[in-house]
């Protein structure tokens, strides 16, 4: 198999998150005026209820399916039965999840009015299987996922401007959704057999693969209420309007965070196959390289989303939601944490098989959580919960780096990653510097965002390379590389 681009996967990777995250955002104001108040309601509650079961079918399999897959990439025979076998098991939690939600739509009649919204939401639990996207993750190939994620994402857009017209159109809303999301899965299905033979099996090693689908699967559900828990909580405790400015602060915080992992997701393929081979230098020498990278790119992202927190407001929102500038500037640090929790869980816990720790840290976490919330909220509010975020993702970053402390050790304390991270925070100075005279200095939105964005890049390069920074070095010779080509 040829040697992939961590560069080229991670920009790929990059622009699918943000082709995902944008696409409501470009969506959502106009169906928000075409569309009834109740249409949106039960678009909304039906998107979200199915999701539950799309959780359901998916087991936790296809971070397993890559763990375990990259270790027989290069062997043919032994991918086809390994695919064969969790392709199996996935398809029968398909099955269950489809029986479950059948059962509940009997049992409960609140959600006799939801029925026809659920049964399209629903297509995604079968098209999520067939897609199949772990096959893409475990031979690094991400070029195919993302250009037909941008062609469908295009025509789903000229669908909509296209089919919903008038207040009772949710339904179409719905399909087109469904159609965005998962609409070229069944292409996904077939294109993956030119690296696959999958074949349905009931000849599966099923003790092998349940005990760590499962423990995996325990550790989505527990993200899925670490997650969900402070909105809900939010809403309990406060109102819809609380609920609304805390979501656009998440919104944004979400954004920056997928942009930033985009690096990190296309390694974890590279570290498992490694790690599963036993090549452990070679492992230290990709972990090390990525610890790095995201560590002169984290400091400074939640540096200048703090800096521009008012202006980022604005611009994606609007001036009603500026109650949500103070909640996202605390929030914002949530990035460095979480971003170097999912290294230590994604990139080492799981590669060595340590998920049971993984379950452990996140439930601890989760319980954490929850508790700060109904400490923060009462007298925070949206920022008592923006505070809870914080310190969960950090009690989450130094458990998970305890539990793998063995392994990332000769990685983190070497000299090169130290200073690193001191390079980053004198840089992350100069940004700090920039945006208060940029604020000082512009009267306009625009260009006080543009040039402090523009010239935090400009000075914080500048003062990496003034220090010698050996990853700054890297990248600039990898852009001269670029233009060379072109010119």
């Amino acid at each position: 198999m040829n040697k992939k681009s961590l560069g080229l996967n991670a920009f790929l990777n990059g622009l699918r998150s943000v082709l995902n995250l944008f696409f409501p955002l470009i969506t959502f104001p106009y169906v928000s005026r075409i569309l009834s108040v109740s249409g949106i309601g039960i678009y909304n509650f039906s998107n979200t209820y199915v999701n539950y079961f799309i959780l359901i079918s998916g087991l936790g399999i296809a971070t397993y399916a890559v763990r375990e897959g990259a270790k027989y990439r290069e062997d043919k025979n032994k991918i086809n039965i390994f695919a064969s076998q969790v392709f199996s098991l996935n398809m029968i939690a398909t099955i269950i999840a489809y029986v479950l939600l059948l059962l509940s739509l009997m049992i409960f009649r609140n959600l006799h009015n939801y029925i026809s919204c659920i049964l399209i939401f629903s297509l995604q639990i079968l098209f999520t299987t067939l897609g199949t996207e772990w096959i893409y993750t475990i031979y690094e190939d991400y070029t195919y996922i993302t250009v037909r994620s941008i062609i469908f994402k295009i025509i789903s857009i000229i669908l909509l401007f296209l089919l919903v017209r008038k207040p009772t159109d949710y339904l179409i809303y719905a399909a087109i959704t469904v159609f965005s999301a998962v609409g070229s899965n069944l292409l996904n299905f077939i294109h993956a057999r030119n690296f696959v033979h999958i074949k349905l099996t009931l000849n599966t090693n099923w003790r092998y693969h349940l005990k760590p689908v499962l423990v995996i699967f325990a550790s989505a559900i527990a993200i899925t209420i670490y997650v969900s828990s402070d909105t809900t909580i939010l809403g309990v405790l406060k109102n819809d309007y609380v609920v609304g400015i805390y979501s656009t602060s998440v919104k944004i915080y979400q954004i920056a965070q997928s942009l930033l992992s985009a690096l990190l997701t296309v390694t974890i393929p590279r570290l498992a196959f490694l790690w599963g081979k036993k090549r452990i230098n070679e492992y230290n020498q990709v972990l090390s390289k990525v610890i790095d990278s995201l560590g002169i790119l984290v400091l400074p992202a939640a540096v200048g989303l703090i800096m521009l927190s008012r202006e980022v407001v604005l611009l994606i929102a609007s001036e009603k939601y500026l109650p949500s500038v103070n909640s996202l500037r605390i929030i914002s640090w949530a990035i460095i944490f979480s971003i170097f929790a999912w290294i230590f869980s994604d990139c080492v816990l799981i590669p060595a098989k340590r998920e049971n720790l993984v379950l452990r840290n996140t439930i601890v976490t989760a319980i954490e959580n929850i508790i700060l919330n109904f400490i923060l909220i009462p007298f925070m509010s949206y920022d008592g919960t923006s505070l809870s975020t914080v310190i969960a993702e950090f009690t989450v970053m130094i458990m998970h780096g305890y539990s793998c402390r063995d392994i990332i050790k000769p990685v983190i304390f070497k000299k090169n990653t130290l200073k690193n991270l001191l390079d980053s925070i004198i840089g992350c100075v100069g940004i700090v510097i920039v945006c208060l005279l940029c604020n000082y200095g512009f009267n306009s939105l625009i260009l006080k965002t543009i040039f402090s964005v523009v010239l935090s890049v400009i000075i914080y390069g500048a003062i990496l390379i003034l220090l010698k920074n050996k990853n700054a070095y890297s990248m600039l010779d990898r852009a001269k590389m670029i233009l060379k080509s072109k010119l």
